[in-house]
């Protein structure tokens, strides 16, 4: 591969690079909003054994 063709992948690839961050951020962000959506949900509707177990791994 010549230089010049690697100096044009450079920008693809740090865009590439953003938006896989940029996925697994969303992601992660998803399931945290979930997770304190099922807390809410719990607490509002009266419960007082709201925790959340883990399974044992």
């Amino acid at each position: 591969m010549s230089e010049p063709e690697q100096e044009n992948r450079r920008p693809a690839m740090a865009g590439l690079a953003i938006a896989v961050v940029l996925l697994v951020v969303g992601l992660w962000l998803a399931h945290e909003l979930t997770s304190a959506s099922k807390m809410q949900d719990c607490l509002m509707s009266g419960r007082t054994n709201c925790n959340v177990i883990e399974p044992a791994r």
